[in-house]
């Protein structure tokens, strides 16, 4: 949601262009690769309060601070609001939750390094400051009004409109925190096959990495109460899409859908200029309210697809959003879980046996049912505990016939161990953390920040 915002690039003046942008993501297998992307909450040690952008101990100190490891600032209207550093980027989301959006790399080892790297270099620079890192789906004391908006153009003309379009689209932007992974695809076919499997089993990595159950310092009755906020946020560009399961869903099919997601906002001059609801159509003939006469260019259109949020999305490569963030050790097992189904060809196929006779009914009832009921979603007569310890055995296959080893000899599938032991017990995290806070923490969520924070 917060990438850096693209240069206006090549006009666009056809449909066909749209559809080649995505058609780009095509790759062979050899160049395939893994990008991670995880969220977290900084919070004060002492007080457990969300940081605000500035001051001594905020969110522009902990930025600063990384400047001289290697970092280089990106701001916006004099402010840092992302770093950047080879293919990596540190950046702010509306409620100064820090995502690190990590490189392409090639299995998942390099990717778990990446992620020890990256929290071994977020505790050198934060414990000095007083700052603590916390995974979790949502924030589980703090009220919306108690959280600081961070300093970017594109976050005040989103807060307009989630305003008008849903209950829960602020709550979405400030008190929410993800995992995902974004991988590639050979050509249409593969992509169409990746995110019919992907998006059925969205609802599985909901379950298994479910970790938002308090609000305001109490249960929320949710094990995933941050998969339940994307229900009411904007029925625009939020949902399952049901289209992806029909004959004809293809890259052509894909961008009619995202020229019928309204637009929020362009760019230009490095401003966030508002042309929220106005039409991505509307645009390509020059007749945008909000700009007259003007017509967008690709960079135009790589923000638009930014800016719809299904449980699946596609760009270049494909998204993975269905994940509440969570402790370190989950961090590679998400990964871990999509590329041992979707980067072999049998786990693929026999993912997609799993559930290729759902009807549009049973893919809507998962996705109900999991953010309150977690592994005890039931739909048909089979249940969600069940559906994933299936599909992990699926993806550990996938993960050994990679055959990906590490310097320690072992390969990819000691990441998939605490989801394992996750579906094996049948106890979301979530679960596991309100028993802790209806027996040992005496009814506080303050034990939180200290058991389950990063460091």
């Amino acid at each position: 949601m917060s990438a850096p915002p693209q240069s206006k690039g090549e006009p666009i003046t056809s449909k066909a262009q749209l559809v080649e942008y995505l058609e780009q993501g095509n790759k062979p297998r050899a160049d395939w690769r893994i990008g991670t992307e995880h969220e977290k909450f900084a919070y004060c040690l002492e007080s457990f309060r969300p940081l605000p952008y500035e001051g001594e101990r905020s969110i522009r100190a902990v930025l600063e601070a990384l400047r001289p490891l290697g970092w280089e600032g990106i701001e916006e209207e004099g402010k840092v609001i992302a770093l950047q550093a080879k293919q990596c980027n540190i950046t702010l989301e509306p409620g100064g939750q820090l995502e690190l959006s990590g490189a392409p790399v090639e299995n998942l080892h390099q990717t778990c390094a990446e992620v020890n790297g990256h929290l071994e270099q977020m505790r050198e620079v934060a414990q000095p400051l007083g700052v603590g890192m916390l995974g979790m789906g949502f924030n589980p004391k703090w009220p919306r009004e108690d959280i600081p908006w961070m300093p970017k153009g594109r976050y005040a003309i989103m807060r307009r409109q989630m305003e008008r379009r849903g209950k829960l689209g602020l709550d979405m932007m400030l008190r929410t925190c993800t995992v995902q992974v974004n991988l590639d695809f050979s050509d249409e076919a593969d992509m169409v096959k990746k995110f019919r499997v992907s998006l059925a089993l969205q609802p599985v990595a909901t379950a298994l990495f479910a970790n938002s159950p308090f609000t305001e310092g109490k249960p929320n009755g949710f094990t995933s109460y941050r998969s339940h906020i994307w229900t009411d946020t904007d029925p625009d560009r939020c949902g399952i899409l049901p289209f992806v399961f029909e004959e004809g869903m293809g890259f052509e099919r894909y961008v009619d859908y995202m020229l019928d997601v309204p637009m929020y906002f362009v760019f230009r001059e490095g401003r966030y200029i508002d042309v929220a609801g106005q039409s991505f159509r509307d645009f390509m003939k020059g007749e945008l309210p909000g700009l007259p006469g003007e017509i967008p260019g690709m960079g135009d259109w790589s923000d638009h697809l930014t800016t719809a949020f299904p449980e699946v999305r596609l760009k270049r490569f494909l998204e993975m959003r269905g994940a509440d963030a969570g402790p370190w050790k989950s961090l590679c097992a998400l990964p871990a879980l999509w590329v041992g189904l979707l980067y072999d060809d049998q786990s693929l196929d026999a993912a997609w046996d799993l559930v290729k006779d759902w009807t549009h009914e049973d893919h809507q009832a998962f996705r109900d049912q999991t953010p309150k009921l977690g592994l005890k979603a039931k739909v048909g007569g089979r249940s969600m505990q069940d559906l994933a310890l299936a599909t992990l055995e699926i993806a550990d296959a996938g993960l050994a016939r990679r055959d990906k080893m590490s310097h320690s000899g072992l390969d990819e599938r000691q990441y998939l161990r605490t989801l394992w032991d996750v579906a094996r017990s049948g106890i979301t995290p979530a679960e596991d953390k309100l028993r802790a806070y209806e027996t040992r923490w005496n009814g506080s969520v303050d034990p939180l920040f200290k058991e389950h924070a990063y460091y």
